[in-house]
């Protein structure tokens, strides 16, 4: 038995009533592989550790909350590079800005509303 919450693997799971528009964004835009399919159910790989589920709300007990108050904050190694990969992807995104706490970082919107937030170390 431990003494603390050591989690080993992280995947937020995102309701979407926008499903399959938001797979495909995360699918075919982000690149992002996929690690696990149920035909209603999409895991993609973030990371060794981390993951990322798309979830249809219609086949689900929990409900989208349209992207209320929910940011995906992911480190990159460069976000000028990434902010060129996704902009290649056909992505209209805000230019990477340099952050007050020492980042660079640029902002946009999964098709179901959530704030997805790219930075890196300066």
């Amino acid at each position: 038995m431990t003494d603390t919450f050591s989690p080993e693997n992280a995947n937020t799971i995102l309701y979407c009533r926008k499903w399959q528009e938001t797979v495909d964004f995360y699918k075919l835009c982000l690149g992002l592989p996929i690690t696990h399919n149920a035909g209603w159910f999409i895991e993609f790989k973030l990371t060794e550790t981390a993951h990322i589920s798309i979830a249809d709300e219609s086949r689900a007990s929990i409900k989208s909350c349209e992207g209320a108050g929910v940011t995906l904050a992911l480190q990159v190694e460069s976000a000028e590079e990434t902010w060129q990969y996704l902009r290649k992807n056909g992505l209209d995104i805000e230019p990477v800005q340099e952050h007050p706490w020492g980042a660079h970082v640029f902002y946009f919107s999964d098709p179901e509303g959530h704030r997805i937030e790219v930075w890196s170390p300066k």
